[in-house]
């Protein structure tokens, strides 16, 4: 009978440690207790080095999915589930796509034409930059880093567009890096608006002169911050998000804050730098009327309209549009034509609305046009008791030789 009760005692205490480690053995072998995880799938009791397979779910942070598709979760050999659960398979029901095809159609030409438009517009401004070397001050040569950095992620943007869905569900290495490389140039741009902003508060605010200032600190700012920021990133994805070309985000993960909390840093910075540089405008350097204060006040302008027009686009990406469909349809054109023309608003108010480099490249092609008029005229000068002499050389000699 004490034989008996203690074997009653060491089944009830194996059956309790068997549910306290989340796995049993029958027959020799493992399995995984039922479980539910984070995002409210049940996993059901599985044998032990299986993948299991279970619908996804129908919400997903507030956001609707299809439940026809699959997630996977592997049941270890030692008889616990797999931290990580693989739900690349999921996809959310973007019911506005559905519901607003026309205009999603008319948002992506809107994106296509914009970015094409601000590439041009770019282009033109960088070679202005390039050639008007009687101009290259540093606010200028801020400026052409900026436009640069526009360039390039617009660039990079049409290279993401041509990569085919399978490819991001492959998830291959150059298509990773291509990702990468795009949200580089993403933080350039706003580090290099940090710049403007930092330039600007230094010359105007702090009454420090810009002959003092250091262009390679501001290259330095502008170029080389930003990469430990995308390696970081990088190495997050590659380790807690390696899916999908790392465009877009994980469900319940954070990764992209990496350099997306940076950003937004940034743009605080600059919001109280242009409150600071607009404070000392109104007040002390109105009445002034010396070049270099209007050109301040001129670059000051360009900046108050260009910085809340950058974050108002990066910001969207934070903002849910509401339910109705005009707010939808509104949100839909407003971020696909602020997104797409961000490079032609920069390339015109810190180049063609430059006083500076107008009145440079005026000169320049007046310049040219007195070169080319002199030309000509020297030319026809020439030519003109050139053709005479080689008829009557020529007849001379004709008439020599008879």
């Amino acid at each position: 009978r004490t034989a008996a009760s203690s074997r009653t005692l060491l089944r009830t205490l194996s059956t309790t440690t068997r549910l306290f480690l989340g796995h049993a053995r029958r027959g020799g072998s493992l399995y995984c207790n039922a479980t539910t995880d984070e995002i409210g799938t049940c996993w059901p009791r599985s044998s032990s080095g299986r993948i299991v397979e279970r619908p996804c779910p129908e919400f997903i942070n507030g956001v609707k999915y299809n439940t026809t598709r699959s997630a996977y979760r592997e049941c270890l050999e030692n008889g616990t589930w797999a931290f990580k659960i693989n739900y690349s398979s999921c996809e959310p029901i973007l019911e506005e796509k559905r519901k607003y095809p026309m205009h999603y159609k008319i948002a992506l030409i809107i994106n296509y034409l914009g970015h094409c438009i601000s590439v041009g517009a770019l282009v033109v401004a960088f070679v202005l930059f390039l050639c008007l070397r009687s101009i290259r001050c540093l606010r200028n040569v801020i400026h052409w880093n900026l436009i640069t950095t526009f360039i390039l992620r617009n660039v990079m943007w049409f290279l993401l567009q041509l990569i085919d869905h399978n490819i991001h569900e492959r998830n291959e290495p150059w298509c990773r890096l291509i990702t990468t490389i795009y949200n580089y140039f993403v933080v350039t741009n706003f580090f290099w608006m940090f710049v403007e902003g930092c330039y600007l508060h230094t010359a105007i605010v702090m009454t420090y002169s810009t002959d003092k200032l250091r262009k390679w600190v501001f290259l330095f700012i502008g170029w080389c911050i930003p990469c430990p920021i995308i390696v970081a990133w990088a190495i997050g994805k590659l380790y807690n998000e390696n899916e999908q070309c790392w465009f877009g985000k994980e469900p319940g993960k954070y990764i992209d804050y990496i350099y997306q909390g940076p950003v937004i840093v940034v743009l605080l910075i600059n919001f109280v730098f242009l409150f600071n540089i607009v404070r000392i405008l109104m007040t002390k350097l109105r009445a002034s009327t010396t070049s270099e204060t209007i050109q301040y006040r001129k670059a000051v302008k360009a900046t108050l309209v260009l910085l809340p027009l950058l974050g108002i686009t990066y910001m969207l990406f934070f903002v849910n549009p509401g339910e109705d469909d005009i707010s939808q349809i509104v949100f839909i054109y407003f971020n696909s034509f602020l997104q797409s023309f961000q490079g032609f608003f920069v390339s015109v108010f810190y180049c063609f609305l430059n006083g500076e480099v107008r009145s440079a490249a005026r000169k320049r092609w007046h310049r040219w046009q007195d070169n080319h008029a002199l030309r000509v005229r020297v030319a026809r000068a020439m030519s003109i008791p050139t053709s005479p002499t080689r008829i009557s050389f020529h007849s001379i000699k004709h008439t020599t030789a008879v």
